[in-house]
């Protein structure tokens, strides 16, 4: 069952539910996912199982996939599903989170770069790609986060990752601001693509800004703030808190 405003009295937590998140900005989606099994624990007397269907970075924002009880096992379903993703790339300078993580450390001269060169480098990037993940990302490196050593300073060299990118529309007029929209596969990292579209251009880009839109047929259109959601499920009747 997919909670929302209509059914939030019918929530089963344990027997399990889906709910549709819109992750805030500066949250992980471990926090998000802290938050809901604290409230939804403390008033069903219990610990909840809950989990959800693929991290977003802190930095971004838009839909998150939790699900709850019983329906953690079906987690790699929602997984698997497409992705979409809109925001946008800064081009002209790089940063080595290739997003607004870390600071500056090179930039480039961008006033010759034309409309004809970013439209035949955004065409390299459609259909089955390969890209190395950034390092500061969750991938595992001898069971190690990758971030943590990076944020060390260590040097890490990760292999390149298949990437499907089904869809990519490109607005230039604001340059150096390039807006996007990103139809993709699951383990597509939005901040590689960025980076390796400044590459691509013997020039830099990082990710300026990420919101995940779609995932499979669920729409961030539907999903819940998440204080919104903490504050209406706190207040219903039914709730054991209030018995």
């Amino acid at each position: 069952m997919i909670i929302n405003k209509q059914n939030i009295s019918e929530f089963d937590p344990v027997e399990g539910a889906v709910l549709l998140i819109d992750k805030p900005l500066g949250k992980t989606s471990f926090d998000v996912v802290a938050i809901i099994r604290r409230v939804v624990s403390k008033a069903i007397g219990s610990k909840l199982k809950v989990g959800h269907a693929g991290t977003l970075d802190p930095l971004a924002t838009g839909l998150l996939i939790l699900c709850t009880g019983k329906m953690t096992k079906q987690i790699d379903q929602y997984q698997a599903q497409k992705k979409t993703y809109t925001g946008s790339f800064f081009l002209g300078a790089t940063r080595p989170s290739y997003d607004c993580e870390t600071e500056i450390d090179a930039h480039y001269a961008i006033d010759h770069i034309g409309e004809k060169e970013l439209e035949q480098t955004r065409q390299n990037f459609l259909g089955e790609i390969y890209i190395p993940p950034p390092a500061h990302s969750a991938v595992k490196i001898n069971g190690k986060p990758a971030y943590k050593m990076a944020r060390k300073g260590q040097e890490l060299e990760l292999k390149p990752r298949q990437m499907i990118i089904e869809e990519f529309e490109l607005y230039t007029k604001n340059k150096p601001v390039l807006e996007f929209k990103i139809v993709c596969s699951k383990g597509t990292y939005i901040r590689s693509i960025a980076h390796e579209y400044g590459k691509k251009l013997n020039n830099g880009a990082y990710l300026n800004s990420l919101c995940r839109t779609q995932i499979g047929e669920f729409s961030l259109a539907d999903a819940w703030n998440l204080d919104e959601f903490v504050d209406l499920f706190q207040k219903l009747p039914s709730n054991p808190l209030h018995q």
